[in-house]
């Protein structure tokens, strides 16, 4: 799938609009100072004034922004230059110094010649890469030696079921590149966008094995029985900000998260 960066930079530039206007964003609410992130990743980041750090995949950048926000100094990348475009407008409105780069992940040691004291990826973004082994090379090399790399993401076994948790239709494991054509989008589904796009699936070993192939201790590995985000069919919200699929409710895990560490060169 050569031209897979072409066809999803297209379906993440139809996203754009939409998704500023969506109740999901909450744009509003977020100029007025809400941070954008949940309980899940703030946990694992702790105090991070004057840190560096580096949110790969950033859409268009309220994390990125919220990070700024609370004193750390933080550069978003995106694959989507409408994405970038209205991230580097919001930082603006917002008053942040956060900077951003359009390019892909893989690209990215091209571009940018910084080393970082955080890493920072979460919700639905590596399912958009082929290859984690070239991922957990982009991690390693933007990371200072015992830097941090911190990850929240969707849990594979959500993406083997169908849209309304019918059947089972995806394999678990990266087996080929899954393409398909999807009407709206997850922040409004009555947006009128029809978009081809190309993931993957990624197993938890594939994830966890290349990071530390790529000399990452792994710190902290969690999983989670509830999402931050209603960005399912048919999801149920038991407590404020957090939903489960009704008709599994807290059997299947819904969310993954990582905290690892770069080892030293000193070793």
């Amino acid at each position: 799938m050569e031209n897979y960066l072409d066809i999803n930079k297209n379906s993440w530039n139809a996203r754009v609009e939409p998704h500023l206007k969506s109740d999901f964003y909450f744009l509003e609410e977020f100029l007025q100072g809400r941070n954008s992130l949940n309980s899940i990743e703030l946990e694992l980041f702790g105090d991070i004034k004057d840190k560096s750090i580096l949110h790969l995949q950033c859409h268009f950048g309220q994390d990125s922004i919220s990070l700024s926000r609370m004193g750390a100094k933080v550069t978003g990348i995106d694959l989507s230059d409408k994405a970038i475009d209205a991230a580097k407008d919001l930082a603006k409105q917002c008053h942040t110094d956060t900077q951003f780069i359009c390019t892909d992940v893989y690209n990215l040691p091209n571009v940018l010649d910084e080393k970082f004291d955080i890493v920072f990826t979460s919700y639905g973004t590596i399912g958009w890469l082929p290859d984690l082994e070239k991922w957990a090379h982009v991690v390693n090399h933007f990371l200072k030696p015992e830097g941090k790399f911190i990850m929240a993401e969707f849990h594979p076994v959500v993406w083997m079921y169908d849209d309304d948790f019918n059947r089972i239709v995806y394999n678990y494991f990266n087996e080929k590149p899954i393409i398909e054509t999807s009407q709206g989008t997850y922040a409004d589904t009555s947006a009128e966008i029809v978009q081809d796009y190309i993931s993957w699936n990624h197993p938890l070993s594939d994830v966890l094995q290349n990071l530390m192939d790529k000399e990452m201790e792994i710190e902290k590995f969690q999983e989670f029985d509830w999402s931050p985000y209603p960005c399912f069919k048919n999801v149920d919200q038991f407590e404020n900000g957090k939903w489960r699929i009704n008709k599994f409710g807290n059997k299947i895990p819904l969310i993954y998260a990582i905290k690892a560490k770069k080892k030293s060169s000193l070793r």
